[in-house]
């Protein structure tokens, strides 16, 4: 049997799940055949970086490689899954999307399934491969166990999930990663425009995150909203109403959630 390093890959997309992913599997010994991007910039820079061919056409995707992997915005997921289906009709065929089902597959492909590296992933950082955990999926026993393979290549940390639990994965890596982004981009905001420094917040940013790895993030919470200070609560909604009513109402329903979950917890 083929060992999976021999077996050529396409990576179709030129984004930031693509890029790492590809780099991080060229690093372990697996062949890259060609990269994909609807522009002809993102397309060249990966695929130099890799060494292997590019296109901007899905007509011109290589046709005999064994296994695609397609990493592409969700809105058009559907639309460039279907315009591969000139291509090898025995390879393996994957995604890497959180929040879409494996079936979007089903009736265009007859190897399929899903690899979701769940970690925020810019092109500007490095990213350990080996700390992502993977969750994957697919149509038959013996694909999953194909892409198994491929994941343990990456990372110790590979789990099985339906499309069901995928989509919650996905949802709570929002909450986590995005929403939580956004407050620090909230916080710069403020301070900046208090002429204040962002960088006096990263100890605190540090060690918030550094305690989840201790502590339920319900026992690490502090603040006014978990001791349900009404007074100060009310003077942070006073100042942010004068001049940020939107902020106001983010920290009105925030500090309300996060009571509310204390007091659940307590009883």
């Amino acid at each position: 049997m083929m060992d999976t390093k021999d077996k050529s890959i396409v990576c179709i997309g030129a984004g930031n799940v693509a890029t790492h992913l590809s780099k991080a599997l060229q690093q372990k010994g697996f062949q890259l055949q060609q990269v994909y991007s609807r522009t002809e910039e993102s397309a060249r820079t990966l695929a130099d970086t890799l060494g292997c061919d590019w296109t901007t056409q899905l007509t011109q995707v290589y046709e005999k490689a064994d296994i695609y992997i397609v990493s592409v915005k969700d809105a058009v997921l559907e639309t460039v899954i279907s315009q591969l289906t000139h291509c090898n009709p025995e390879a393996l065929y994957l995604h890497t999307a959180g929040s879409m089902p494996m079936e979007i597959w089903k009736g265009k492909q007859k190897n399929y399934g899903v690899a979701y590296p769940m970690q925020t992933f810019s092109k500007q950082r490095e990213v350990r491969m080996e700390d992502v955990p993977f969750f994957i999926e697919a149509n038959t026993a013996e694909n999953l166990l194909q892409l198994r393979k491929i994941a343990e290549n990456l990372s110790p940390k590979v789990y099985e999930a339906t499309s069901a639990q995928r989509k919650y994965l996905h949802i709570a890596a929002v909450f986590a990663c995005n929403f939580s982004n956004h407050m620090y981009a909230i916080c710069e905001h403020l301070l900046t425009t208090h002429q204040l420094p962002f960088e006096t917040m990263l100890p605190l940013i540090d060690e918030t995150a550094r305690k989840v790895h201790e502590l339920s993030p319900i026992e690490a919470q502090t603040g006014p909203a978990r001791r349900y200070d009404e007074n100060v609560i009310q003077r942070h909604l006073d100042m942010l109403m004068e001049e940020e009513p939107q902020l106001a109402e983010i920290y009105r329903l925030l500090s309300q959630h996060i009571h509310q979950y204390e007091t659940e917890k307590q009883k």
